[in-house]
């Protein structure tokens, strides 16, 4: 089979179309020809700046769709069914025609939802409903996002309004329009040079009840900033060193978004709780209650994904990239 491989870590992004021999499953897992994958920030930031538990030649991609061609006795799904997943953060990845993945731990696709709009929902769309729950958002509540342009805001936004709550968005002009017709109350400029004054004037001088934090790094102690005493933050990136002062004076209760966290902790439930989640993420898609972001197809090769890794840390990919692969 097929698999595009990276041969080391490194913004040159170096990959290469490779032959791998054919995987086979164990009790438990499934056979499954890969048809779609979705590539997010995480992978292009992760195949910049490596991880400790790869080794190379790596694999990359990390949320899939493809049809099951083989399971074992009384394992389900049966083959035949399609299915979505995220897959393991410290193992290969899904930029391959076929892998093997644990049963327990994927989502039957309805078939009125086209594989190629589905296979975008796993890891933004999951970190969303994980933040939303971190952050116990309650009716009236106020939640800010910064980077509000991204992947998980989109889900986030939509899944905060369901709960009720205000939401303030803090983007670039460009991104203002789409995000208030996500349900963004508000919309801020995230470069101007004013901004916590427009903030002051909405909330006043307390702060938000919750805040998003997506870019981690010295923005999270920024966002610290603007929350009220005793507020709830979740952060997707990690996060710099918190001065002493401001985490005594904001008392704040800080919520960690790790989807790979599933398999590294390598915790049978929260794995199946990504089950769930994509099951849930499908059925709001089907029934019109989540809008999904605009796709753009992207063939399956090393130069067109080089391209797109690199796109995707330029933060200038307007539609979600998704790799087709097609089976000849």
């Amino acid at each position: 089979m097929k698999a595009l491989e990276l041969r080391s870590h490194g913004l040159d992004f170096d990959l290469v179309m490779s032959e791998h021999a054919m995987p086979e499953p164990t009790s438990n897992e499934l056979l499954v020809a890969i048809e779609y994958v979705a590539l997010n920030h995480l992978d292009a930031k992760m195949a910049r700046d490596g991880f400790s538990q790869w080794e190379y030649p790596h694999i990359l991609g990390l949320d899939a769709v493809g049809t099951v061609i083989q399971a074992g006795k009384g394992v389900f799904p049966k083959a035949g069914t399609r299915v979505l997943f995220n897959a393991n953060l410290a193992q290969k990845g899904m930029l391959k025609e076929f892998a093997v993945v644990p049963n327990h731990a994927v989502s039957e696709l309805p078939a009125d939802i086209s594989p190629e709009v589905a296979v975008i929902l796993p890891n933004a769309g999951m970190a969303a409903l994980l933040a939303i729950e971190k952050l116990k958002l309650q009716e009236g509540d106020s939640l800010a996002i910064n980077s509000a342009q991204g992947a998980v805001s989109h889900f986030a936004i939509q899944y905060a309004k369901q709960k009720g709550a205000q939401v303030f968005a803090f983007a670039q002009k460009e991104h203002h329009k789409r995000l208030r017709k996500l349900g963004a109350d508000f919309a801020f400029d995230c470069e101007s040079e004013n901004v916590c004054d427009q903030i002051k004037r909405e909330i006043g001088p307390e702060g938000f009840d919750c805040i998003l934090n997506t870019s981690g790094g010295d923005s999270f102690v920024t966002d610290l900033e603007h929350l009220r005493f005793c507020g709830r933050i979740a952060c997707l990136n990690g996060f710099s060193e918190i001065p002493q002062e401001l985490l005594f004076e904001k008392s704040p209760n800080i919520g960690v978004v790790s989807i790979g966290g599933a398999w590294l902790a390598n915790n049978l439930c929260a794995q199946q709780h990504l089950c769930f989640m994509g099951q849930k993420l499908l059925a709001d898609v089907k029934s019109g209650q989540i809008k999904v972001p605009d796709i753009e197809l992207i063939e399956f090769n090393a130069q067109a994904v080089k391209d797109t890794l690199s796109c995707l840390l330029t933060a200038s990919c307007q539609k979600r990239p998704v790799i087709k692969i097609e089976h000849v």
